[in-house]
């Protein structure tokens, strides 16, 4: 029971994050790159409210990261931010003791050359094990090269799922190279994983 709370819970709160539904991304160049994604989603450039005080402190955690990387100014001591330009990967890691924080961000270009994917993924740990917290999700949204803009969108092709029947717990990294999602399942003793394979407008196994 308390697993099926927990898991209510991450919903919302994903579902909170993505109310921002569009998005205007600004640019320079022929298209956008990681970055502008991020500065994009991260700065709430459509102009509705964006989460306030601790009401997702992942999120706030990854934005004031975010702008001390584009003011120059030092990170918090127990932050990393890499951004890889290049294969179009943001990685925000949050460690102090035995505790973990990692939020990715990526992007993939669509078969129909008109459209990009985008996605935003929170996971928490302790440990080295998985540790949901009330925070942890995996969201994404649609880029329209014509209008620019970022719109929410349902997991393409799959359903984002945070537990199995079977009791485990269920997180997901992004790819930093290649195009392909991991899924794995935290079990009490083991971990195992899935690949969630791109065909180019969305996933499948």
């Amino acid at each position: 029971m308390k697993r099926i709370a927990l898991t209510i819970i991450m919903v919302c709160c994903t579902l909170a994050l993505a109310a921002q539904n569009v998005i205007h991304v600004n640019y320079q160049g022929a298209k956008p790159t990681i970055s502008d994604f991020a500065s994009a989603l991260l700065s709430n450039e459509n102009g509705e409210d964006e989460l306030e005080g601790e009401a997702d402190e992942s999120f706030n955690a990854i934005k004031q990261a975010w702008n001390h990387h584009r003011e120059g100014t030092p990170l918090d001591e127990h932050e990393t931010l890499s951004i890889d330009e290049k294969n179009g990967f943001v990685l925000y890691e949050w460690k102090y003791e035995e505790n973990m924080l990692r939020i990715e961000m990526c992007y993939w270009n669509e078969s129909d050359q008109k459209h990009k994917m985008f996605a935003f993924n929170v996971s928490c740990f302790q440990d080295d094990m998985y540790s949901p917290g009330q925070f942890d999700g995996l969201i994404f949204y649609r880029y329209d090269n014509a209008k620019r803009e970022l719109t929410y969108c349902e997991a393409p092709g799959f359903e984002v799922e945070y537990g199995t029947d079977d009791g485990a717990w269920v997180s997901y990294d992004l790819p930093r190279s290649g195009k392909d999602i991991t899924v794995n399942y935290w079990h009490a003793n083991k971990k195992t994983q899935k690949t969630l394979k791109w065909n180019g407008h969305g996933f499948g196994f």
